[in-house]
């Protein structure tokens, strides 16, 4: 099989290849997580019948080429204004969804741990999460630095229906994480700009994920979204003024935003790609969001063309910041911009 992909900013040829399909859809990132846990290549296929997920489990002799030292990660980084892009980091395995921290690192998932990436040194360093060690790509960086917000899945209970997915936070520097969410099914996705409030997608069952808000001391959550479909990716804009998600619920993935309060929901993009995780800029400028070239419905699975698009906030003009590249989920799950608005940092795949 031949295929061409694109990594860090030219066109490579993969000759004999085999194209790897994990399906690491957030719905659906168990597949991920499984296969972290379980140490073995599993295949799921999801079948929706009467409103629930029903998901089924096998073994078969292609997914042994679904090996994950057949995936190199290139962690990169692209001006937005040049659309210059910089490769920080190849390593093999899936290293996921950075995040850009004030002091100039950034933070990574990979293989059920975070990392700390020096980007003066290029030095990968492990932080300390104590007990919590099957940690996803939904995670991101406190206002004000001090803290990691992380989400951790528990297959404790054995059983699909028993899996939980919970929120915690932890010091930056590492150390033992508290408890914050209290649904069984919570993915964190964004922090309020005075670090009070976390927004994350979560519900009773994957048939139906919504945007909800819980203090970042724990407490009550609240339901901002009760459209049919997946509400999922919320961001806060820096001004506290508006949460940005994607949504599906006009039939197609697209970018939305909504006051803080869960009112006034506007639709941001109307085009035919499948628009995922709308990242403001913290100067308040830019949308940056990743687009599947082809209609994913309501999944993000890895392995796909995406690039990376930017969206002016005062008059809605979007430009393509990278070419169309092989990536997904994993890609910037979570806000991966720049301290000075200048940069943003994802992770582009290659999968022989």
């Amino acid at each position: 099989m031949r295929e061409s992909i694109l990594v860090f900013g030219f066109r490579q040829e993969l000759k004999d290849s085999v194209h790897v399909p994990l399906i690491k859809a957030h719905l659906y990132d168990v597949i991920s997580i499984m296969k972290k846990t379980f140490q073995f290549p599993i295949s799921f296929t999801f079948l929706k019948s009467f409103g629930q997920i029903v998901i089924c489990i096998f073994v078969c002799a292609s997914s042994f080429a679904q090996s994950k030292s057949d995936t190199t990660s290139y962690v990169q980084t692209v001006d937005i204004n040049t659309g210059k892009i910089d490769t920080v980091l190849i390593a093999k395995g899936d290293f996921e969804a950075p995040n850009w921290h004030p002091d100039n690192y950034l933070v990574m998932n990979f293989r059920g741990k975070m990392y700390k990436l020096d980007l003066a040194s290029k030095t990968l360093t492990v932080i300390n999460t104590g007990s919590i060690n099957h940690l996803m790509d939904d995670h991101g960086i406190s206002p004000d630095g001090k803290f990691l917000a992380i989400t951790d899945f528990d297959s404790s209970g054995h059983t699909f229906q028993s899996f939980k997915f919970n929120i915690y936070t932890v010091p930056a520097t590492g150390g033992e994480p508290r408890k914050i969410s209290s649904e069984a099914l919570s993915f964190w996705h964004g922090w309020s700009p005075d670090g009070k409030t976390i927004a994350y997608c979560g519900g009773a069952n994957f048939s139906n994920l919504d945007v909800y808000t819980i203090p970042a001391e724990g407490g009550t959550p609240q339901r901002l979204t009760e459209t049919e479909g997946l509400d999922d990716g919320p961001d806060y804009s820096p001004d506290g003024k508006y949460i940005y998600f994607h949504s599906y619920r006009t039939g197609h993935m697209q970018i939305w935003r909504m006051n803080t309060d869960g009112s006034q929901p506007e639709q941001m993009t109307f085009d035919e790609n499948s628009n995922w995780f709308p990242h403001p800029s913290p100067s308040n400028k830019w949308i940056a969001y990743i687009a599947y070239t082809t209609d994913e419905k309501q999944n993000h699975p890895f392995g796909k063309n995406v690039k990376l698009r930017l969206m002016d906030i005062k008059t809605k003009t979007i430009k393509d910041i990278t070419p169309v590249f092989f990536g997904g989920a994993g890609t910037i799950n979570t806000p991966s911009w720049s301290p000075d608005s200048k940069k943003m940092a994802f992770v582009s795949y290659l999968v022989k």
